[in-house]
């Protein structure tokens, strides 16, 4: 790139920190005075103008200042070639406070609450997928002489559990056989196949246990077949409502969208392997609520294995090299946990 380019970028990285940090329009003389960029308030002057004839920054009605605009945070993500490390008291806290986890459950609500105290936005974690989750085993309980309790757990974590009346008295030794038969035909089979499996189970349990295997396979169609993926955790949403005048006129949009969640979900669907980073910026979204919002995401996992996405929603006007650090290192303990369950 030309020296004048590179200038020109350096006037516009100048901007972009001065605003993201200050909430105010950043005027000539402010850069001049505290980016050591090395030239004279009039070229810092020409490549604004330039800057804003080409699309990248833009002059508010009230201000002499200048902001960045979409395409001004587009090209500075897009050349952000170091992001800066969380430092190392910020990953032992990311590491302590989720090592502590209990269950999957427990594991995405803290790793909301982690991203969103590190980034000051809301964040969001999508349920671990269910297209690549194995059975690891079926535990079933005699919680009275006719009721039964199920447990699902899965090689992600995630543990299901459902009560079952079974309209007759069973013995001890018949909730064994059917957790036998459940364990021997289901574990270790992705949940999607283990749905259609079942009905083998029926054809193969002794008659005596048919009408209890009956009513365990129906209630545990529900659990293998439920879309977890379709469910998100949400951290730190009143954050948003700290910089109203981030969002004219549209924070109550953002906040709706949220809520309903099929918008984000859709651009978590969007996730490639695990690690990579998205920055959608403003217009950028296909949604329109959300033209007023950055959205940082990144698909977590297992090794390479996909399980779903999670990421930080906030103003355009954000700390780009810190949120993506932060996602980026939350998603790396998350997919180190799983691996470990």
């Amino acid at each position: 790139m030309a020296s004048s380019d590179e200038r020109r970028f350096a006037v516009l990285r100048a901007i972009v920190a001065d605003y993201v940090s200050s909430q105010e329009p950043v005027a000539s003389k402010a850069i001049v005075e505290r980016h050591n960029l090395g030239v004279s308030s009039a070229t810092v002057r020409n490549d604004m103008a330039s800057l804003e004839e080409d699309g990248y920054i833009a002059q508010p009605h009230t201000s002499a200042g200048r902001i960045p605009t979409d395409k001004g945070y587009r090209l500075f993500v897009d050349r952000l070639s170091e992001v800066k490390p969380l430092s190392g008291a910020e990953r032992r806290a990311i590491q302590s406070f989720l090592d502590g986890a209990i269950d999957l459950d427990d594991v995405l609500r803290r790793s909301v609450r982690m991203l969103a105290q590190l980034t000051r936005q809301v964040a969001v974690i999508q349920y671990p997928t269910l297209t690549h989750s194995l059975v690891r085993h079926i535990e079933l309980v005699r919680l009275t002489p006719a009721r039964v309790m199920l447990v699902l757990i899965t090689d992600n974590g995630r543990v299901d559990q459902r009560m079952i009346d079974l309209g007759d008295v069973i013995t001890d030794d018949a909730v064994g056989r059917l957790r036998t038969m459940l364990n021997t035909t289901l574990v270790d089979h992705r949940l999607t196949d283990a749905a259609a499996m079942v009905s083998e189970l029926l054809e193969e349990a002794p008659s005596e246990l048919r009408d209890a295997m009956t009513r365990i396979a129906t209630v545990l169609v529900e659990s293998l077949v439920e879309h977890p993926e379709e469910r998100l955790v949400l951290g730190g949403t009143a954050n948003l409502t700290r910089n109203v005048a981030d969002f004219p006129g549209s924070l109550r949009q953002v906040l709706e969208a949220l809520e309903e969640q099929v918008v984000v979900l859709k651009l978590f669907a969007a996730a490639g392997s695990p690690g990579t980073i998205t920055v959608r910026i403003g217009e950028e979204n296909e949604a329109e609520e959300m033209r007023s919002t950055s959205v940082v995401s990144i698909g977590y996992g297992v090794h390479q294995t996909l399980l779903g996405g999670m990421g930080v929603v906030g103003p355009t006007r954000m700390d780009y090299p810190g949120t993506i650090a932060a996602v980026r290192a939350v998603a790396n303990y998350v997919g180190d946990i799983l691996a470990g369950r």
